[in-house]
């Protein structure tokens, strides 16, 4: 495998539980998908829901499926917006995390915790993987360029799974920072 990768831009999102749907747009509501993501299963639903800190609000797509806990992804310029100090954290990592409230078109619910600034990382399959000499939880640097602003993300946590795509996501602040628009690829940098 040639060492180049799919770097995709994760806007600001939320992810929610089952009860979750229901508490925010009704009972019986299930999610309603509106297109598929390049993470195979995982798509953006019709549903949005609004954020609400204590500084502002923000109106974000909803990820389905549902999941075990409901969790809120941002930038660190989102949550200067809402006025909640978030923690860079992996996804579903949310222990000891802030909360927040978020508002449906039939109710609100408060999170207790669960709001992060996604880690940037890596999915990648294990044929990938090995082809590429990384492994699960190896923490690699990788390498934007051509883009006019080349930047190396250090710091990127390697996720292997069968199920996965090979791609990095990263956030619309670390997008901004490399101007990496449309299609764009990145180098892992050992």
């Amino acid at each position: 495998m040639e060492n180049k990768i799919l770097v995709e831009t994760s806007a600001r999102h939320i992810h929610l539980t089952d009860a979750h749907v229901e508490a925010l747009f009704g009972a019986g509501h299930t999610l309603t998908k509106k297109k598929d993501l390049s993470q195979p299963g995982q798509y953006a639903c019709e549903e949005k829901v609004e954020v609400v800190g204590a500084k502002g609000s923000l109106k974000m797509s909803v990820l389905g499926p549902t999941r075990p806990d409901s969790q809120v992804e941002l930038s660190f310029t989102d949550a200067r917006t809402l006025g909640v100090t978030a923690p860079v954290r992996e996804s579903g990592d949310i222990a000891g995390t802030p909360g927040i409230t978020l508002r449906g078109p039939a109710g609100e619910v408060t999170l207790d915790n669960g709001v992060i600034i996604a880690k940037r990382h890596i999915h990648i399959t294990p044929e990938d993987a090995s082809a590429l000499g990384v492994a699960d939880k190896e923490i690699v640097k990788v390498k934007i360029d051509g883009t006019g602003r080349a930047t190396i993300f250090d710091d990127v946590v390697i996720r292997v799974k069968d199920t996965f795509a090979t791609a990095m996501h990263i956030d619309t602040d670390e997008c901004n920072a490399a101007a990496a628009f449309g299609v764009v690829y990145g180098e892992i940098v050992k």
